[in-house]
């Protein structure tokens, strides 16, 4: 990355083992599960599950490799009438989520869904951020053959998996503070980008989870999760033969990869990485 600044970072210490503060799952709300099955099998290469898991419509997000990239969540006329609208949205591992969830609402921020235990999978609770962004939190629940399983369905370079976690707010010191606090994220390095200020990146255990940024005018506070493809020109394509729209890009960043922002034929935003 060139022209990347620092303002008194600590020295970068060693990835550990402890998935605390760790983006574990990435999840879709849509408003039609069969269409944007087709769709992002198409344009990603996933096997999305074609019946559902669970009672409540889930989905498993199948990877070529056999390993799950997410799930995906029917939005039901129940959810649609308490605001509910298609996107995606990340998990983020805490150690205890009524802790987490109490901590998060005393920062400012807010809980949307309370603490729930999903049989077998873990406890979760739906939350914002003192700006707005929506995020999970969550304690998983290991397999009982695999005690010790970690989450891989986020890599900065492997294929099929969310390679970047960008948000969008409208307080760039607060949400750096907010982040901080909660889950450990460094936020020192940047990226100035003149007139459209610093894009900061965001550090953990070591490694560089994605960046923060201030929101375009008008732009809710939220998450963008940019999944990685073998090629972004060849997936313009694709997103548009299969009914979504591109909205930014291509284009190429300072890393060497491509990027496209869009949105889904049901109206969630995506974004994408990859060769060119």
């Amino acid at each position: 990355m060139t022209d990347v600044r620092t303002e008194d970072a600590p020295a970068t210490s060693e990835r550990n083992r402890d998935p605390t503060g760790d983006f574990i799952w990435y999840e879709l709300l849509t408003s039609d599960a069969d269409g944007a099955k087709a769709f992002y099998d198409s344009v990603v290469g996933w096997n999305i599950d074609a019946q559902a898991s669970f009672p409540n419509g889930y989905r498993m997000i199948g990877r070529s490799d056999g390993k799950f990239a997410g799930g995906l969540l029917p939005i039901d006329d129940e959810m649609q009438q308490h605001g509910a609208r298609p996107g995606w949205l990340g998990y983020i591992n805490v150690e205890d989520v009524d802790r987490s969830v109490a901590s998060i609402k005393a920062a400012g921020g807010e809980a949307q869904m309370g603490p729930t235990d999903i049989p077998n999978v873990g406890r979760i609770a739906m939350v914002t951020d003192p700006q707005g962004a929506a995020f999970y939190v969550m304690k998983p629940t290991p397999p009982a053959d695999d005690p010790s399983a970690a989450s891989d369905v986020f890599s900065p370079d492997q294929q099929q998996r969310v390679g970047w976690n960008e948000l969008q707010t409208t307080d760039v010191e607060a949400a750096r503070r907010f982040y901080g606090e909660q889950f450990g994220w460094g936020s020192d390095e940047f990226m100035d980008m003149g007139e459209m200020g610093k894009y900061r990146f965001f550090d953990h255990h070591g490694q560089r989870l994605g960046a923060l940024f201030n929101a375009d005018h008008g732009q809710t506070p939220h998450f963008r999760f940019y999944i990685r493809v073998p090629s972004i020109s060849a997936a313009k394509e694709t997103v548009e033969k299969k009914g979504g729209t591109v909205h930014m890009g291509p284009h190429q960043v300072p890393t060497g990869d491509w990027i496209l922002v869009g949105s889904d034929p049901q109206g969630a935003e995506f974004a994408l990485v990859g060769g060119e």
